[in-house]
């Protein structure tokens, strides 16, 4: 993950090929036996030389009898031994790795934006045009959702925002939230959700569908289980049966878009996409993966293909933040949709209201310590 000029987004890019590099974090968590394990970070040494024996046997050292021999003959001597070379000293072990601070006992609220941009341009690419310009682009929040992490680092909450609540976007006016990427990139998006929220937003994150495949297929596919069966409407149309599914990243993206199969549409898409985000997890924090300060920086390079991210967010504060993770309980990570009022039609656009009075109980929540009280696991 580099770090934007100019408040731009930056990251390196979505495409590649996921199978030709498979990075060191992802065999430390297969020690738990995982389908498709993460390459672990190791030592290999191996070193052999062989040696001859300087004395052999009573045996080996004697003229071997034919049939042939006669007593009188004189035993062929035997060669003398010739003594092995000194074999090379082993390689020195590598210094140990400098290890990671703790972050400070602070909670943190991260902003993470799927981008729905098409047509093969990245979306850090889209995001740094709107912010250079100020020329919209393409490309709107499929995803958002506000991860809280509480100081002790020991769980997370979960906020969704449904992508059609109409808001008041700074400096646009009137739209459905997730247009706020179109028009100023991620720090409009993040502004947004500042604003509605009353909150401070400390880092942004934004995947593209491309970025999240390529993530998916690195860690070896993701196990997911599925709450309602369906089959996908777009692309591929992968039908899900219910209960638990390895998926690859084509699946996996498949399921966190699905809104037409279901009667309650982007509600319960949210809610699939709060279970994708806590399966990745699961998978990065199994088998103690991230107390290895290799593997948590090989994390990190590897992440940084897709990401693109706000500016104070460098590769050293993702260490960091990754890291701090480590004792991350899984099954008690919090998730709740936040509250709106009902639909209707704006400008011929079907909206969904906000509920300001439950928004600003939330974010009162939220500033407080007290997000529990809503999202609970």
């Amino acid at each position: 993950m580099s770090t934007p000029a100019d408040s731009d987004p930056s990251g390196p890019g979505s495409s590649g090929n996921p199978g030709s590099h498979r990075p060191a974090w992802l065999a430390a968590l297969g020690r738990r036996r995982w389908i498709a394990a993460l390459v672990v970070l190791a030592l290999v040494v191996a070193a052999g030389v062989a040696v001859f024996s300087l004395s052999r046997g009573s045996k080996e050292a004697q003229p071997a009898a034919t049939q042939t021999q006669s007593p009188s003959e004189t035993p062929t001597p035997t060669p003398t031994p010739t003594p092995s070379e000194t074999p090379p000293p082993a390689p020195a072990p590598p210094p140990p790795p400098a290890p990671i601070p703790d972050l400070p006992a602070a909670p943190m609220n991260i902003l993470v934006i799927g981008s729905d941009i098409r047509g093969g341009t990245p979306a850090r690419d889209a995001a740094a045009h709107t912010a250079a310009t100020g020329e919209p682009q393409d490309q709107r929040a499929d995803t958002l959702m506000v991860v809280h992490v509480p100081a002790d680092r020991r769980n997370l909450y979960l906020i969704s925002i449904n992508r059609d609540t109409w808001v008041d976007i700074p400096s646009v006016g009137g739209a459905k939230i997730n247009s706020a990427l179109q028009y100023g990139g991620i720090d409009l998006q993040t502004a947004t959700v500042q604003q509605l929220l009353g909150i401070t937003i400390d880092h942004t994150l934004m995947l593209d569908f491309g970025g999240f495949k390529i993530l998916v297929d690195g860690l070896g596919g993701i196990d997911v289980n599925v709450p309602i069966p369906f089959q996908a409407s777009v692309e591929t149309q992968h039908v899900f049966p219910q209960g638990m599914n390895h998926l690859d990243g084509q699946a996996a993206l498949e399921f966190s878009r699905e809104r037409y199969a279901f009667s309650d549409g982007d509600f319960q898409r949210v809610r699939d996409q709060q279970i994708m985000l806590r399966a990745i997890l699961a998978r990065l924090t199994a088998g103690g993966a991230l107390n290895d300060v290799n593997a948590v920086r090989s994390l990190v390079d590897f992440a940084s293909c897709c990401l693109t991210v706000d500016r104070g967010f460098d590769p050293v504060q993702a260490a960091i933040l990754a890291y701090s993770l480590r004792n991350l309980d899984v099954n008690a990570i919090g998730g709740m949709t936040l509250p709106t009022a009902g639909s209707g039609f704006i400008a011929g656009q079907s909206v969904l209201f906000p509920d300001y009075g439950g928004i600003a109980a939330v974010g009162a929540a939220l500033r407080e310590g007290r997000i529990g009280d809503f999202a609970r696991p």
